[in-house]
């Protein structure tokens, strides 16, 4: 039988269940397009009022939707919109980044209900699962018995091969050796119980920016996200596009050209790395940028050169990711302040004009919304997308 038409024979939410592409799709409108009544759900699914009535009966009895206040003014009766009900499904997202782990629990809408933080010089394995068994016992503790029935499951961003991070100053190859014996998904399980969901870390920060974010403005999209090390996803036809391997979008491995005309990756010229190294050769704690965002206005002195390299690449890759699909955006975010995402912002619109655009069509360059948060985000609604979402 097919997934979609599995039916859970249990009452309730049924987290381990799934959903049949009817309900599916109903709560895929609600959470894109925010509450509606019967009747316009039933025209936008192109389903039957009768069949759309029901469905909503069965999602209301389950606690995923629920009736919100009437819509007076209009002619005819008041129409009631149906809402997704906040605490309706419940999921935790870990981030492991090269800086720094975060773990998240949000609710049905996305809304974040508690976070944690780690920072260290490399991620360790042990280090890693340790905060991710305490991080979720004590956010579970503070959940009631039926919040925690209610949550679906653990979704992981992280970079793929993780063992494969290229050495700096600061972090040496032999430190992420360790993940290479490592089965993630088996190691999570067995430590959580929970099902484990895994994902590309730069492709789960766009899934955040388009679910929650600024992306539900644009059909089609380039996304890059610079952290520790820039990354990349692309949207299509308005879905987060993964690839055959789920490796869609790595737009780090970009090529650019180096300072002695020499071929590197757009990883290698435009992360947030480069900007450690630099304070680190002036000897500067490059960790206070992960710990302290007004680090960043009073090393303005260094930050100011890396934005303008960075800008300069991002413009070119802009560009170039362009001539392959004519996307009419490309949103940029990154883990640091609002004030420079947006002044980052601006210096590459101001470069792209200066381009060369012969036979492109020259897309809008737009913030992203979610920021520093957005991987451990996009990882949380994975396990709610696989369950409830078309």
């Amino acid at each position: 039988m097919d997934d979609g038409l599995i039916r859970s024979i249990s009452t309730g939410l049924s987290q381990r269940g799934v959903r049949d592409h009817n309900e599916r799709l109903l709560l895929s409108l609600i959470q894109r397009h925010g509450g509606m009544p019967a009747s316009d759900l039933a025209k936008r699914a192109t389903l039957s009022p009768p069949t759309v009535s029901s469905i909503l009966r069965r999602l209301e009895d389950d606690g995923l939707v629920l009736r919100g206040d009437p819509v007076r003014g209009k002619v005819g009766k008041p129409s009631t919109p149906m809402l997704l009900d906040a605490e309706g499904a419940f999921s935790f997202g870990l981030k492991i980044g090269r800086r720094s782990a975060e773990l998240v629990l949000i609710d049905f809408h996305g809304v974040l209900r508690f976070e944690r933080h780690i920072t260290y010089p490399h991620p360790h394995p042990a280090q890693i699962f340790d905060f991710v068994e305490t991080g979720i016992a004590a956010i579970s503790a503070q959940l009631s018995v039926e919040q925690q029935n209610r949550v679906c499951g653990l979704g992981v961003a992280a970079a793929f091969e993780l063992w494969n991070w290229p050495s700096d100053n600061t972090t040496g190859r032999p430190d992420f050796a360790a993940w290479q014996k490592i089965d993630l998904q088996d190691e999570l399980q067995d430590r959580t119980g929970q099902p484990i969901f895994l994902l590309n870390d730069a492709t789960a920060a766009c899934q955040a920016e388009h679910t929650f974010g600024r992306g539900k403005e644009f059909q089609d999209y380039a996304y890059f996200f610079i952290g520790a090390y820039i990354g990349g996803g692309i949207v299509l036809g308005n879905a987060v596009y993964e690839g055959r391997q789920g490796n869609a979008g790595a737009l780090g491995s970009l090529r650019s050209i180096g300072p002695n005309g020499e071929s590197m990756q757009l990883v290698e010229m435009a992360s947030i790395r480069q900007l450690e190294q630099r304070l680190t050769e002036v000897d500067l704690d490059p960790r206070q940028l992960w710990t302290d965002p007004g680090s960043w206005d009073r090393l303005s002195r260094y930050v100011d050169p890396w934005l303008g390299q960075t800008a300069q690449e991002l413009s070119k890759a802009a560009l170039s990711v362009c001539s392959v699909i004519d996307f009419e955006a490309i949103l940029i975010d990154g883990a640091f302040p609002e004030p420079v995402r947006i002044e980052l912002v601006e210096r590459v619109r101001r470069y792209v004009t200066t381009q060369d655009t012969r036979g492109l069509i020259q897309p809008k360059i737009e913030a992203g919304s979610i920021g520093k948060g957005a991987r451990a985000v996009g990882a949380a609604t994975r396990p709610i997308d696989s369950q409830f979402m078309l």
